[in-house]
């Protein structure tokens, strides 16, 4: 095993990944910003060295520092987290030329999940399902009109190197086809640098379902089940479930297999996640990630496994422990991200943390990095900590969900703790009846409502 890991990550993932390598003996090294500077993740990691000042752009994401830290540090191997470099094929390829390890998949399919239209053909080739859209990039507003046609309206303009719902536009008819073309490209360049979309058809009322797979440098690939993410603000993610409300195991085992089927066709080596739109019975693949997810704790808490140890294992060249007819699946866990945004608003909520009690009990776990007295910098992503509690069925976790976040405080700050705490008693919620579109529609009431 790896005898030094750097983390390339900063607030709860770093900690949480620090807290694996530690429990397997193995010694951290952290950077950070100087915004970052008392961080708990540098506090809690064995070394730290500093790469630049609070811009993300010169410190989280300046590889040469990054890399510069691992040689003087003497780590093995880097881990990147989710977010900044975690899916950079070209940072992973520069680690490796350095004789250092990346602790994720293989350059080439970093680089090829990352162009959402190759990927797209890629995993056709596979056997995995897809949505009906465009065969690749859209050039003309001309071609764009020809291919809606065939594909049916409403549909969806996507960023080919998006992510994150950026350069995502609806088109309901040809009328409104040329102003999402334009208003995709352009926010596509801007966030991406590169103007390139292509089409699919938007499905009315889907639900997000992703499967977690893990994978050996043998060849071996499990599933790990499904995780509902269907409750969505701006297509990002903001209450995950594991399982699915809407799936049962014939299901599960039929996508699961799908999926560990073409990724073990594909070589895939690490964790990796597949996402589908799921509607009438039916699944379509939308995204991979190849990296591990924020909202990986619920699968952990129902499988018992640790992805970040599986991880570590499998990038060291060890092989899976178990086959697919070990992993179970026990009881019910729900995350929810508690960001510093004001509930309503939704606006960033940077400062000064006053006071910090997270809650506590049986089937209740907190991931953050945040304490009493810790400033939050505006620099960076408002994620504070995750929320994530499991029952023995869903509605015990829903009854200790509501339980936990009535304990939790975090006071000096605004939070988006009392939207969990409404959201919690929606009758919709606790049927486990709702789509991708439900929390848009659900938010729009509450401020029409005043």
């Amino acid at each position: 095993m790896f005898d030094k890991v750097l983390i390339a990550n900063r607030g709860e993932i770093a900690l949480r990944i620090n807290r694996a390598c530690h429990e397997m003996g193995i010694k951290t090294v952290a950077i950070h910003s100087t915004a970052d500077a008392n961080a708990m993740h540098v506090r809690m990691a064995d070394e730290s060295v500093c790469v630049g000042p609070p811009l993300a752009r010169d410190s989280y994401l300046n590889i040469p520092a990054i890399v510069t830290a691992c040689e003087i540090t003497g780590a093995q191997a880097v881990h990147p987290g989710y977010g900044f470099l975690s899916e950079n094929a070209k940072f992973a390829e520069i680690i490796e030329e350095h004789g250092i390890t990346f602790i994720g998949p293989k350059p080439a399919h970093i680089r090829l999940m990352g162009d959402k239209i190759e990927a797209k053909k890629a995993v056709k080739r596979l056997g995995i399902p897809v949505v009906p859209g465009s065969d690749g990039g859209i050039a003309t507003d001309e071609e764009a009109l020809k291919v809606a046609a065939e594909i049916g309206y409403p549909l969806i303009v996507k960023a080919a190197a998006g992510g994150g719902g950026r350069g995502m536009k609806v088109a309901r008819d040809e009328s409104e086809l040329a102003i999402a073309l334009a208003t995709a490209r352009s926010e596509a360049k801007a966030a991406f640098g590169d103007d390139a979309v292509y089409l699919e058809r938007y499905l009315q009322l889907p639900r997000h379902i992703e499967i977690q797979v893990l994978a050996d440098s043998n060849g071996k690939v499990v599933h790990l089940g499904e995780r509902d993410c269907s409750l969505q603000r701006r297509h990002q993610k903001v209450w995950e479930e594991a399982g699915s409300p809407a799936l049962n195991p014939e299901a599960r085992d039929k996508i699961g297999k799908i999926v560990t089927d073409a990724l073990g066709e594909l070589g895939y080596l690490g964790v990796g996640t597949i996402e589908f739109l799921y509607e009438n019975g039916e699944f379509y693949f939308i995204e991979m990630n190849t990296r591990l997810q924020v909202e990986h704790p619920v699968t952990e808490m129902i499988t018992g496994l640790d992805l970040v140890r599986e991880q570590l294992r499998v990038a060291h060249g060890g092989l899976i422990g178990f086959d697919q007819s070990d992993v179970t699946y026990s009881g019910h866990a729900i995350e929810c991200r508690i960001n510093a945004e004001n509930p309503k608003t939704f606006r960033p909520s940077p400062g000064l943390i006053k006071d910090f009690h997270v809650p506590g009990g049986l089937g209740v776990r907190v991931d953050s990095a945040a304490y009493s007295g810790y400033r939050i910098p505006p620099n960076y992503d408002s994620l504070i900590g995750k929320l994530i509690v499991h029952g023995k069925n869903r509605t015990e976790c829903l009854m200790r969900l509501r339980r936990s976040l009535s304990e939790f405080v975090i006071d000096g700050i605004e939070t988006t703790i009392p939207l969990f705490q409404a959201l919690v008693n929606e009758k919709d919620i606790i049927d486990g009846d709702y789509s991708i579109h439900w929390l848009e529609k659900y938010l729009k009431r509450q401020q029409e409502a005043g």
